[in-house]
């Protein structure tokens, strides 16, 4: 593995305000996932690569983490023993490795040499991470592998999120896929499974993270050194069981922007330009980025529970004051379900795309609310 990054280079795939997953001792509310791959081990056919699915942030690389830890400290054991092995030992009955293992801490160090992480890279020119997971990163795997090869034992590769692959990086990690060295386990991590190769997804076995239960998001919060949220508050709702949008919520005071967007979308069809254009330009300037992203993710969050309102009544617990009263008055059957539905589609792929190009902030963020404007005066025109 490369050198551990300094303070100046971010690490994608890192929560802001949140400890590195591979520095998180304790994974809340994932029990069953490490039941699973615990049995597999034991089975004597553990897989050679895990896909490692769910909602962002709510623990999937923490889990992949803790199972890199476990494999590298494990000893090689039936076909796969190493020449002058010995017997099988006992079945393992945790993933849980002590903090002062010496694997441990390489690789809580990033210097462990039978571990390769595979991220989105840093540009030294650009001075920011790149949008992608480049070939260039990917190409790394082969010299990993005749590397480590030497060291002896069992290989790993955290794979952060397969999600951000770009194509060529995609094949490269397919071919490694259909060959996998001896030895070696890969641990893809992925948030939207349905977008990556068929292929990719046909050679993994799949564990499946869930949203956190409440207790187990406030456990989580508070192991990343926070104050515990209400279990049945609105950071609670808004989070959705994800430990990363709960501390993101927290950090750029989420609950208070999302009550400001109901107020905003209160006044639909009609919205308040001038509000509007407040909210647009606080997400502006530097470091406003968080806060752009936080809207427009908030934003996202509205439209997804205002189509859910047509089909299956208002959400709750609410997110925010008079929420339920607001979705019932904009989202009341299936047919207004299906318009903000399509619109929720179209402005989801707008607003990521805007981010990849760079748009300017305040401008992207306007034009999305009024859109959203102009689509409530839509759905009123076209109501009896």
């Amino acid at each position: 593995m490369k050198a551990p990054v300094t303070e100046d280079r971010p690490e994608a795939d890192r929560i802001d305000g949140a400890p590195h997953p591979r520095d998180t001792g304790v994974l809340h509310g994932h029990g069953a996932a490490e039941q699973t791959f615990l049995e597999a081990f034991n089975s004597g056919r553990l897989h050679h690569a895990w896909l490692i699915t769910g909602p962002e942030g709510v623990g999937k690389a923490t889990l992949a983490w803790k199972i890199a830890r476990f494999l590298l400290a494990a000893p090689l054991t039936g076909d796969d023993l190493l020449p002058g092995g010995t017997d099988a030992p006992a079945a393992a009955d945790s993933l849980d490795l002590p903090a002062d293992h010496p694997i441990a801490r390489r690789v809580r160090a990033l210097s462990e040499p039978r571990l390769f992480l595979l991220r989105r890279p840093y540009d030294d020119k650009a001075k920011r991470l790149k949008q992608d997971i480049t070939v260039d990163a990917a190409r790394g795997m082969k010299g990993f592998f005749t590397m480590s090869a030497v060291e002896g034992g069992r290989r790993v590769v955290i794979v952060d999120s397969a999600d951000e692959l770009n194509t060529s990086a995609a094949n490269a990690v397919l071919k490694l896929l259909e060959e996998p060295p001896k030895n070696a386990v890969l641990l893809l991590i992925s948030h939207q499974p349905s977008r990556l190769l068929p292929t990719i997804r046909s050679r993994c076995r799949t564990l499946r993270c869930g949203p956190l239960a409440p207790a187990d998001l406030a456990r989580a919060v508070e192991q990343a050194g926070l104050d515990a949220p209400d279990e049945d508050g609105a950071l609670a709702a808004l989070a959705a069981g994800s430990v990363g949008a709960a501390i993101s919520l927290m950090h750029e005071d989420g609950v208070k922007l999302y009550a400001d967007l109901l107020t905003l979308f209160d006044g639909l069809p009609q919205m308040d330009r001038s509000r509007a254009i407040k909210l647009a330009d606080s997400c502006a300037g530097r470091g406003a980025e968080a806060r752009c992203d936080l809207t427009l993710a908030l934003i996202d969050l509205f439209l997804a529970r205002l189509a859910r309102t047509g089909v299956a009544g208002p959400p709750s617990p609410e997110a925010g004051p008079n929420e339920a009263a607001l979705m019932l008055r904009l989202c009341p059957d299936s047919g207004s379900a299906r318009h903000w539905a399509v619109l929720h589609d179209e402005l989801g792929t707008r607003a990521r795309h805007g981010r990849a190009v760079n748009l300017d902030p305040a401008a992207l963020i306007l034009d999305t609310l009024m859109r959203i404007n102009g689509a409530a005066a839509a759905r009123t025109v076209s109501q009896p």
